[in-house]
Parts: structure tokens; C-alpha cells; sequence
């Protein structure tokens, strides 16, 4: 009897628990269910799954944040996931990404460590003072500044997420990126993604294919000019490149650099930032070659004149030129109406009809970071702003005096340089923050990258040393 017993617990204690049963039959019920209204495209199914795809994300990014990086950039580059917003411009899979990254830093923060856990770093602060200030901003862009409207509700949340999650990116990737592994994972994957990209472009019979696959990040500048700069650093300084991974580098630089001045020389964004950012590879790695550099190239342009007309004066670009320059003394007149925080995000693209350019009173944009930024969040947020790339700067040169490893070492060259040509471009456009009525929303693809790589001095500067409140 007591045998018989024994082999009844047993085969219990064998046997699945009924409660797990249950839970599967209904999970796999509820999936039917679901899977029924979602192919009726029914808001509710739709709304259903995507609510528990973003808790079930949440959930795996609160404990795995490294892998998200790569992702990013997966996301940036090839998956053309968006969502309408009910305007001309749609929030796109990686400021989508980047928001449920936030979402999963803030519970980590609040429900899992129960503690605000921030990097003691001014580069940090400003950072966060430049969301903070872009909120305040926000918040003024709804006084009437104007008798007509600004821009609708919808636009300027737009905007502002454009500005706070640019910010935020950045700050992720100081604060959650978890080891050196997902971080050169991040470097290589956005270098092999990029390389493949302008292969195929440079290929006539692929170009087409390239541009269907990839995404809108491909056509603008920070795209070439973190990927040259990142690609030519890494094959420059990192002499623990394996022989074929290191020419591969050197042939996606070489790539990129003859598309932006050759094949789409009349570009200047294209290959200003680029040629800013390998002068500064060179100045910090080997200056007599710099030097040596900037000299012939002077020579050049002296000799060779006519070099000036095609690389500046090409196409609309003269025109273009004195477009801008009579539209920045508009926006001044605007700015004027507020030159603390500004009229507002996206507000004054609908106030510049009040004056007259060049005989037309239409609205338009800056075509320049720096202007958009004064005009969208006033004095405050152009100061907080050039705070923000001082002390990033600052971050980088220090890095550069400490003993890091090969990889590490390549990569605060380019990320310096990277900064360098990021600069030069948000002079050119608004690569660096995009203005919702220009490059738009989609424009976040390529300008994330920038905010991610930045990030990453800090992560290094973190691995590598106690942190105290200095840079």
C-alpha cells in the first residue's frame, strides 16, 4: 500500500501542474483571439498587441539594455516601422526605441533600484538642462506671439521630442549601455550596415535595391560623417584589427569619402562634415600629415579656382546662400519677441509670412541648428546648448590623455572628430536637431546616431574611472 503511494506522489510530482495548463491554454487562446482581430484590422486588437509588445519589451530592456543599442541602429538604418501623427511628418522605429528605452531607464530607476541614479558629469547636467529649458520653452510656444496660430499642437510635440529625446539618447547611452562587448557591437554594426550601403550605391545595378532597403538616415549627413569618421578612426588607431577587418574599415572610409565629393560633390552638408571630421583624425593622430594636408589643399583652391564653383557655387547652392543669410535676419526680428526661450518649438515657421524675403511672404525654416535653436528655446537653450558641447568636448580630450585599449582609444579619436563635423553640419541644416518642417521627424534616424556615439565617451570614461564631478 504505502508502495502503491509512493508511486501515486511520484507520478504527481512528474506531472505537469494543472495551473500551468491553464495559463498556456489561455495564453494560447487569448493569441487566437487576438490574432482574429488583428488580421480584421481592429483598433482594439492592434491597440492590444502593441500594449503588450511594449510590456513585454519593457520588461526584457529593464534587464538587458546593452543589446538595445545595436538596435538602434538596426532600427535607424533598415526598419521602416512609423507611426502617423496626423501631420505631414511620422514618428519613426528609432525615436519609437528610443522612447521605450527611456520608458524602461525611468521604471529601473523608480520601481526596480528605487533610487535616481545619475552620472555626476556636467556634460550629464547640461544635457538635462537642455530638456528641462525645451520644456519651459514648450510651455511659452502657447502664448499668442502673433495674431495667427503657431504651429498645431501635434507639431510641436513633434519637436519637442525631436529635442528631449535627442538629449535622452544621449544620456542612455552614458548611463545604460552595460558592458564594452555591446558597445563595440554597436560601433562595428553601424560600420558594416554602412559599408554595405554605400557598396551597393556605388554599384549602379544595386543602387536602386540599396535605396528601398535602407531607410531615410542613409540620405543625410550625420550618417556619412559618423561612418567615415568612425570607420577611418577605427582603421587608423586600432592596431587589434584583425588584417581584413582593418582593410575592410579603410575601404568603407575610402568609399564614403570619394561618394561625398565626387558622386555627390555639390552636397556641401555631405562633404564639409566629412572633410572637418578627417582633418581632425589627422591633427590628433598624426599632425605634420594635417598640416601638411590643409597646406595642399590650400594651394589648390589657389591654383585651382574654378574648384571653389563646383564643390561651393554648383547648382542652387549661391542661391541658396543668400536665401539663408536674408531669412536669419528675419528670424531675428522673431527671436526678438522673445530672446530668453524663444517663440516656441516649430511656432515660427508660421510667423516669418509676417515679413517680407526677397519679395515673398512665405514661411520657411533656418536651414541651421544653431538659429533654430535660439528661435525655438531663446538665448537659455543656445547657451545651455554650446554648454552641453563644451563639456562633451572636454570629456574627449581628457580621454585621450588616459591608458585605454585599441579599440577604445580609435574610437574617442572619431567620436572628437565626429563632434567636429557634427558641428559643421548643424551649421549647414538642422542635421543635428531636427525642425519638424524640414528634414522632419524621419530626420531623428540619422541625427540619433550622433547622440548615441557621443554618449559613448562617457561610458568609456566610466569603465575606465571613478567618476567625481570634474569635465
Amino acid at each position: 500500500m504505502k508502495n502503491s503511494k509512493a508511486e501515486i506522489q511520484n507520478r504527481l510530482a512528474g506531472s505537469p501542474d494543472w495551473t500551468k495548463k491553464l495559463a498556456v491554454g489561455l495564453i494560447f487562446l487569448g493569441a487566437v483571439i487576438l490574432a482574429q482581430l488583428i488580421a480584421r484590422k481592429s483598433l482594439a486588437g492592434i491597440l492590444i498587441a502593441g500594449a503588450i509588445l511594449t510590456v513585454v519589451a519593457l520588461l526584457f530592456f529593464i534587464r538587458h539594455s546593452g543589446i538595445a543599442f545595436p538596435l538602434v541602429i538596426i532600427a535607424s538604418l533598415l526598419i521602416p516601422l512609423s507611426i502617423s501623427t496626423g501631420t505631414q511628418t511620422r514618428i519613426n522605429s528609432a525615436l519609437l526605441l528610443v522612447m521605450l528605452l527611456v520608458a524602461a531607464w525611468l521604471v529601473k530607476m523608480a520601481i526596480v533600484d528605487r533610487q535616481l541614479a545619475i552620472l555626476p558629469q556636467r556634460s550629464v547636467y547640461a544635457a538635462l538642462a537642455f530638456i528641462v529649458v525645451c520644456l519651459v520653452a514648450f510651455g511659452f510656444g502657447q502664448l499668442d506671439w502673433y495674431a495667427s496660430k503657431g504651429a498645431s499642437l501635434f507639431a510641436q510635440i513633434g519637436q519637442i521630442l525631436i529635442l528631449t529625446m535627442s538629449a535622452a539618447a544621449f544620456l542612455l547611452a552614458a548611463h545604460r549601455m552595460q558592458n564594452i562587448r555591446w558597445f563595440k557591437t554597436t560601433v562595428y554594426v553601424f560600420i558594416a550596415l554602412g559599408g554595405a550601403y554605400i557598396l551597393a550605391f556605388m554599384l549602379p545595378p544595386l543602387r536602386h535595391y540599396a535605396n528601398l532597403i535602407f531607410q531615410r538616415a542613409v540620405q543625410d549627413s550625420l550618417f556619412w560623417t559618423w561612418l567615415i569618421a568612425l570607420a577611418f578612426g577605427q582603421f587608423l588607431v586600432n592596431r587589434n584589427l584583425k588584417p581584413f577587418i582593418k582593410i575592410s574599415f579603410l575601404i568603407v572610409a575610402l568609399a564614403g569619402f570619394f561618394t561625398v565629393t565626387i558622386t555627390k560633390q555639390s552636397w556641401v552638408s555631405g562633404w564639409l562634415p566629412v572633410a572637418a571630421a578627417l582633418f581632425v583624425i589627422l591633427l590628433l593622430t598624426k599632425p605634420k600629415a594635417a598640416i601638411v594636408a590643409a597646406m595642399v589643399f590650400v594651394i589648390i583652391l589657389l591654383v585651382q579656382s574654378q574648384i571653389i564653383n563646383n564643390y561651393i557655387f554648383v547648382g542652387d547652392n549661391q542661391y541658396s546662400m543668400s536665401t539663408r543669410l536674408e531669412a536669419w535676419k528675419i528670424l531675428f526680428q522673431i527671436i526678438a519677441k522673445n530672446p530668453l526661450f524663444g517663440v516656441g518649438p516649430a511656432n515660427y515657421y508660421f510667423y516669418t509670412p509676417y515679413y517680407n524675403i526677397l519679395g515673398y511672404s512665405v514661411s520657411f525654416n533656418s536651414h541651421n541648428n544653431y538659429i533654430d535653436i535660439i528661435a525655438q528655446t531663446g538665448l537659455v537653450g543656445i547657451i545651455v546648448f554650446f554648454w552641453w558641447m563644451i563639456e562633451i568636448a572636454k570629456v574627449g580630450f581628457s580621454l585621450l590623455k588616459k591608458p585605454l585599449d585599441c579599440f577604445e582609444n580609435a574610437f574617442v579619436v572619431s567620436a572628437i572628430a565626429g563632434l567636429a563635423g557634427t558641428l559643421v553640419a548643424a551649421f549647414l541644416g538642422d542635421w543635428f536637431l531636427p525642425f519638424v518642417y524640414n528634414i522632419g521627424m524621419d530626420g531623428y534616424r540619422a541625427s540619433v546616431l550622433a547622440w548615441i556615439f557621443l554618449g559613448g565617451l562617457l561610458f568609456i570614461q566610466k569603465k575606465n574611472q571613478t567618476l567625481g564631478v570634474t569635465n
